[in-house]
């Protein structure tokens, strides 16, 4: 579902949401953008990570999981030695055996981000205990996130905690603030069938609530109660906005999937926000659209845009680096795509060659297992043996890859 960095965050860039998320300004992450810092050996990607290191980490595991890959033990321990002491995440921390300090930029999008990823690949529950114990408390009475805490709701950063909240098994209808839960934030975002049923990032300064095609992708599946990980895809169904006096979050989520497949009914992809590009495409977003009609109204609704990033997204995500293959990666698989086979492009393999090599379960050694793995082991139980049990109990009973399996996200 989601996914890219929320408005706030764009702005802390160069001045984007989740579930996909740009909104306002680009940010450069091509791999000519030269890194202001030295880049880790377990990171993906080539460009400066200051402000999506820990963003681009999270989403390239959950692709990876996904696709039935074992990402490196450096990349996965790299992500969890991000994290603060009090379970927060930064955008990136350069050097992680410093401690977290008051200056330290945490912020809600990387510590969601970074739930999902490290839950994708297991054996982390105590990082991703702290990390939601944290986001807890950073949210705000009406129910929802901003990027920042303390920040005023939006309607990406809302919708990432959600993904996060559901990754770990916890209802996000019962974490609640002052009463609010954050579909109740989500709600207070929702704009009428007058509007398009879409879903604005957050009120103006005045108040007034304008639509906006990246947050609606990324609220369609957080009213849906999911993310990243665990989307999939929805059963057939036409969505069609309807008003009333006491919208549910079930309502609202196909309100947004109306407006956006109202959006891209003509090209086959939403537009850009920037200024003065109205007709230049935005594939990040395009992406989140695909994993959001997918999970709402089913694999069909999504045929259009996921066809158009096909043909056209590949020079992209080159360009772009590793979150722009996971989230075609997630796009593909939603929408009942092959996401190694895709345009003539194998985005799992681009995806793999942007990072340390993955894993196998036949290639890993002892040295190569991660810390969770080891502990396990030392406890006299093997993981490996663990899952080859799992494996041959789970034949002739058919198996879904948690998130949008044929019909998952971004």
């Amino acid at each position: 579902m989601y996914v890219r960095r929320s408005a706030a965050a764009l702005a802390a860039v160069t001045v984007i949401g989740t579930a996909g998320a740009t909104s306002a300004i680009a940010v450069d992450h091509t791999p000519s953008a030269s890194p202001s810092v030295a880049l880790p050996a377990g990171l993906y990607g080539t460009a400066d990570p200051t402000y999506d290191g820990v963003w681009r980490q999270s989403l390239a595991l959950i692709a990876q999981s996904r696709m039935d890959v074992q990402p490196a033990v450096k990349a996965i321990d790299w992500l969890a030695g991000q994290q603060c002491a009090d379970g927060a995440f930064a955008a990136f921390r350069a050097d992680p055996a410093k401690a977290c300090d008051a200056k330290t930029m945490v912020d809600t999008n990387s510590t969601a981000a970074a739930v999902q990823g490290l839950a994708a690949v297991g054996g982390h529950e105590k990082e991703t205990g702290k990390a939601v114990t944290w986001l807890k408390s950073a949210q705000n009475k009406d129910g929802g996130w901003g990027y920042t805490p303390g920040g005023a709701s939006d309607a990406n950063s809302t919708s990432v905690v959600i993904g996060a909240l559901n990754a770990v098994g916890e209802d996000p209808a019962g974490v609640r603030k002052d009463g609010k839960s954050p579909y109740d934030a989500l709600l207070k975002l929702a704009l009428p069938c007058a509007d398009g049923g879409a879903f604005a990032y957050q009120p103006d300064k005045k108040g007034k609530l304008a639509a906006n095609a990246d947050a609606t992708a990324a609220a369609v599946v957080g009213t849906l109660g999911t993310g990243m990980l665990a989307t999939k895809a929805g059963d057939k169904k036409d969505v069609a906005c309807a008003d009333a006096s006491d919208l549910t979050a079930e309502q609202a989520s196909a309100n947004g999937a109306a407006y956006l497949t109202k959006a891209v009914e003509k090209d086959g992809y939403l537009k850009s926000a920037l200024a003065g590009a109205e007709d230049q495409p935005d594939y990040g977003n395009t992406a989140d659209a695909v994993v959001a009609l997918a999970a709402r109204a089913g694999t069909q609704a999504a045929q259009k845009p996921v066809r158009w990033l096909e043909r056209n997204a590949a020079q992209w995500a080159a360009q772009s680096g590793p979150a722009a293959y996971a989230q075609l990666i997630l796009a593909a698989d939603a929408a009942g795509a092959d996401p190694r086979d895709f345009g003539g492009t194998d985005l799992v393999k681009q995806l793999n060659a942007q990072g340390p090599a993955p894993r196998t379960a036949a290639t890993a050694t002892e040295s190569e297992k991660p810390s969770q793995e080891k502990e396990d082991d030392d406890n006299g139980v093997s993981l490996w043996w663990i899952i080859g049990v799992g494996l041959v109990a789970g034949i002739g009973i058919g198996f879904l890859l948690s998130g949008r399996n044929k019909g998952k996200r971004p």
